[in-house]
């Protein structure tokens, strides 16, 4: 059996370009369906905009429901339960199309089919699952998720609301109130957590939405983006709830919400992707047609490096989301091949790559934002107006930094999930670390090496990047232990570094696969776009491990640290990185848009 891909390894072990998938490798089923949400979108939600950011619930309920009829709904749900049955892939594809048009309709499908549907056909019974999952498949009837509360945000556990047993033993009656419930207002069925008299960890329940059992909503939120979401608050009052509406076990709500939210921050990664793809396209469109000084300003240096830095910041979001949705795929066929049912194996799936779930969330939601904020700098005092997308776009990726789990908490994350790996033997980091701190006591060698061959140079100073992530992360780990997590900015540091890791390998493998099928001259933009977002990932690699280094180390340790931490981040032929902008603008401008 081929050597199958765990998470987290991708910093310990050499990944070939063959063995990663990108969207160059969708299936005609796959670029079908990709067709058909776009042409959904388009119709019903881009030509619709303005009703979107007017408050208009009913509306996006109203387009919910199309895309319920057209089988959107139901992409992750298995056959049985009326669903599509579709892989992980297809699920994060769908996600990417359907959501790049406004985040209130993209937040109305993500809690709808991720938190509102997912933990039933995950956790559900099969009594559960038969009867509702159908009817949230169908759009039907749509879902919500109540977990945070006025006093439980990112420490999700400590919620107060309560489920007390009643006396005949046949309901649990559930009193407490939550709040910034995505699709309140119209949603038919709650997952709600709720804690048993002292327990330590909080239960799931299933509760149907009847206002004539104790359930009561406050106002619409008035919010800075996502209009049309529906977020309420949401009130129990002594709501009676069939025991056999327990999700899982008793005290396994924790548990429910922490797996629901892995596989909703790669989902939340892949619904900030066409988002980009459209505001850079517009961006272009715009720098086409805007004269200044007589020319068009598409001809500004200026205004070129925009497009290139938002053009490059879709391409490897893109590629870093779908290389880890395959990898999750992959792994849950391995487990459905051995035995498990499709609900453990997607749970092990998913739980595999937290890392790289965390990863993703945090990127390529701060690259949206990057994206909106250039979008409007490009229009200039129309980006500022409401008569263009950039201003909605922009208040609507402010969310994605903060929901499904805050970037501090995911930052911090990626690297303790990392280092507990390292501890159960997942991935051995101790090995690699031990070789990097030999290396820094030996001689460097001073060979100059031949890079002839494409990426020759980038794969290896990504080899080093890696070497200085080890060094750092090592020397934090040996220096506080298991008090590293009290540590909260040296974690930070450290997550950035390995962020812009597997954001820049991911990109360069994904040109390399490219490159190798139809040959380097093909594909020159992308393999631009690869060099450019390398070259910014090294720099940031290099400061936050230094910021790292100077705030833990002292004396002889910090001052060879920095000096290891000099030579992993250095070139041997430093790009051109004006002429790289100017390679992918070019393109970018000729197309009229965004054309990767």
């Amino acid at each position: 059996m081929a050597d199958i891909t765990r998470g987290g390894q991708f910093l310990v072990k050499e990944t070939l370009c063959e063995n990663i998938f990108t969207p160059e490798d969708f299936s005609d089923e796959q670029v079908m369906m990709r067709d058909s949400v776009k042409e959904f979108v388009d119709k019903e939600i881009w030509a619709n905009k303005v009703r979107f950011e007017q408050k208009d619930y009913a509306f996006t309920e109203e387009v919910m429901r199309k895309a319920g009829e057209m089988g959107f709904l139901s992409v992750a749900v298995p056959a049985e339960y009326g669903g599509l049955g579709m892989g992980f892939v297809d699920t994060c594809l769908v996600c990417d199309y359907i959501s790049g048009a406004t985040g209130s309709f993209s937040t109305a499908f993500g809690a709808h089919t991720g938190i509102g549907t997912m933990p039933i056909t995950l956790y559900g019974t099969d009594e559960q699952k038969k009867k509702y999952v159908p009817k949230l498949a169908s759009g039907e009837w749509f879902g919500a998720y109540c977990l945070t509360e006025p006093g439980a945000g990112s420490d999700a556990n400590s919620g107060k609301t309560k489920a007390e047993l009643t006396a005949d033993g046949k309901h649990y009656k559930i009193t407490g109130q939550k709040m910034w419930i995505s699709n309140a207002g119209f949603c038919s069925l709650f997952i709600v957590f709720a804690r048993i008299e002292d327990d330590k960890n909080i239960t799931g329940f299933i509760v149907e939405n009847d206002p004539n059992n104790g359930i009561s909503l406050g106002e619409e939120e008035h919010k800075l983006g996502i209009r049309s979401s529906s977020t309420r608050q949401v009130f129990f009052n002594e709501t009676l709830v069939p025991v056999e509406n327990m999700l899982a076990g008793r005290g396994e709500g924790f548990k429910i919400a922490m797996n629901a939210l892995n596989v909703g921050r790669i989902k939340l990664a892949a619904a900030c992707l066409d988002a980009q793809r459209r505001l850079a396209n517009n961006a272009v469109g715009y720098a086409n047609e805007r004269f200044q000084f007589n020319v068009p300003i598409a001809s500004f240096g200026a205004i070129r490096q925009k497009l290139a830095n938002m053009a490059t910041s879709a391409f490897a979001g893109e590629s870093a989301t779908y290389r880890a949705a395959h990898d999750i795929q992959n792994r849950i066929a391995i487990r459905e091949s051995e035995g498990s049912s499709h609900q453990e194996a997607e749970l092990k799936g998913v739980e595999e790559f937290a890392i790289e779930c965390s990863i993703l969330k945090v990127a390529v939601s701060e690259d949206a934002q990057n994206c909106a904020d250039e979008g409007i700098q490009v229009y200039g005092g129309m980006g500022f107006s409401e008569d263009t997308p950039m201003e909605s776009a922009w208040r609507d990726a402010r969310i994605a930094r903060i929901y499904e789990g805050t970037n501090e908490i995911n930052r911090m994350l990626s690297v303790g999930m990392l280092i507990k790996k390292a501890m159960k033997g997942h991935v051995d980091l101790i090995t690699p670390a031990m070789k990097v701190q030999e290396e820094l006591m030996g001689i460097p060698s001073f060979d100059t090496p031949d890079y002839s061959e494409l990426f020759s140079e980038e794969k290896e100073i990504i080899g080093k990047l890696k070497k200085a992530f080890l060094m750092v992360a090592g020397a934090a780990v040996q220096k506080y232990g298991p008090d590293l997590e009290k540590h909260q900015q040296l974690l930070m540091a450290a997550s950035d570094m390995l962020i812009e890791i597997y954001m820049s390998e991911s990109t360069v493998l994904r040109v390399e696969k490219m490159a190798k099928k139809n040959g380097a001259e093909s594909c020159k933009e992308q393999i631009a776009m690869a060099q450019l977002y390398l070259y910014n990932a090294v720099d940031t690699v290099y400061t936050k491990g230094k910021e790292g280094i100077i705030s833990f180390a002292e004396g002889d340790e910090q001052r060879m640290m920095l000096m290891g931490l000099r030579r992993f981040t250095k070139y041997t032929n430093m790009p051109n990185v004006v002429a790289l902008r100017e390679t992918i603008a070019e393109k970018l401008i000729a197309e009229n848009g965004y054309c990767f």
